[in-house]
């Protein structure tokens, strides 16, 4: 394995942490290589900015902040008495640096509208396996822990599972930039009770208050960030809009687009596609920046479905969305479609856009993936839902379903 000989102890300053610290030269070559560096250019977010103004943080960020923990993470075990080899660390840091590399832009839009429901956690997997082959096997552990197939199965928890890394700094960076204070977690207390305990991870006993805290900051960022009406309604238009630029250039319509953003709206592109190198080196061109600057053209486009959605993102004049905990009648749907197909003269298939019915879910906590286990003075170790008196788990871990109708804020 070769690495060229420029100083690679850096240092970034982040506005969460402070100084974080990239002392191998193998993440300073994985930073630095663009499919990382367009991580730069992708919102953490979507667009949630539209309603936390503040909320423009991006993926590059989120990645580094996950990598500091981790870092953070093996020192407290370490300091424990845990072995955890300098390959290992490596491996995990790696793991974590890139859980999120195969991100697109507004991410859930395009994984809907652009490719073929292939997910960014998947892109990932890819990403991953070619780094290792470009740097002669040196990703080999991190694949594996990323994989969850690495001999200590810890490491892989730390990664992926109801209390990692990744969740740690979501929250805390997402509450940071949203200003959102119920979103703040106590990461430190959280990171020094870590332990292991055979090859599982746990949390001692006088963490328990923080875990409780971090359950119920989830679940507070999902109804207030995440799954905020707003930001619902934005990006199911997003969606909208993707689905219809698609639809319109495999029907032969010719778009204003990038080259990237051409490429994947005149193909029907699949999973198994981004074994190319064609497909996954022109995705990794993508970003927001495609996706807005083709909006700010599409604003002016003859089509009324591409021009109307293109306006009201560019411009945030974004449709009503009313929720509720049940589905909508079917006559109250009809009666906003008539009014909406009359108020801007649509056809029946323009109005199919204009109408969005759909559901989201909410889970604070899935135990069905694997629980936060507490340990206890005398080795014992429960659950977190046996463990605590405070929180009521069983209802935590049902997903809280609101369903939504979406449309132009015109129509009353």
């Amino acid at each position: 394995m070769s690495f060229s000989l420029t100083n690679k102890r850096k240092i970034f300053n982040d506005p969460v942490y402070g100084f974080i610290s990239i002392s191998n030269e193998l993440i300073f070559d994985l930073i630095e290589h663009p499919y990382f560096q367009r991580l730069r250019r992708i919102k953490q977010l979507g667009l949630t900015h539209l309603v936390y103004p503040g909320a423009l943080h991006t993926r590059f960020h989120h990645s580094l902040g996950a990598m500091y923990l981790m870092q953070r993470a093996i020192a407290e075990l370490r300091a424990k008495g845990h072995e955890i080899t300098a390959d290992e660390a490596l491996g995990a840091e790696i793991a974590i640096l890139l859980h999120d590399i195969g991100h697109g832009p507004y991410s859930h839009a395009l994984e809907y509208a652009i490719v073929d429901g292939v997910s960014h956690e998947e892109l990932s997997r890819f990403y991953i396996q070619r780094f290792n082959r470009i740097f002669d096997g040196g990703l080999s552990v991190a694949f594996e822990i990323f994989e969850k197939k690495y001999l200590k199965q810890f490491l892989g928890k730390m990664v992926s599972s109801q209390l990692d890394v990744d969740r740690l700094d979501y929250l805390k960076r997402d509450s940071f930039f949203t200003g959102v204070a119920e979103g703040v977690i106590n990461f430190e207390r959280l990171l020094n009770m870590l332990d292991v305990l055979g090859d599982d991870l746990v949390v001692e006993a006088k963490g328990i208050y923080s875990v409780e805290k971090f359950i119920t900051a989830r679940r507070l960022m999902y109804w207030q960030v995440y799954l905020h009406k707003t930001v619902l309604a934005a990006e199911y238009m997003m969606m909208r809009l993707l689905k219809r630029a698609k639809y319109l250039s495999l029907g032969g319509e010719k778009l204003f687009a990038s080259p990237a953003l051409s490429f994947f709206l005149t193909k029907k592109i699949t999973l198994d596609d981004f074994n190319n190198d064609t497909v996954i080196n022109t995705f990794s061109e993508l970003d927001d920046y495609d996706i807005l600057g083709a909006m700010k053209v599409w604003k002016n486009h003859k089509d009324k479905v591409i021009s109307f959605f293109s306006r009201g993102l560019v411009d945030r004049k974004l449709f009503r969305i009313e929720l509720q905990n049940n589905p909508f009648e079917e006559h109250y749907i009809l009666e906003i479609r008539k009014k909406v197909i009359k108020k801007y003269k649509l056809t029946d298939e323009e109005a199919d856009y204009f109408i969005i019915n759909d559901s989201t879910s909410n889970y604070a906590y899935k135990p069905d993936t694997g629980e936060i286990e507490i340990v206890f003075k005398d080795g014992s170790v429960k659950n977190i839902g046996e463990a605590t008196e405070d929180l009521n788990i069983s209802l935590l871990s049902k997903p809280v379903t609101k369903y939504f109708l979406c449309y132009p804020k015109e129509i009353t």
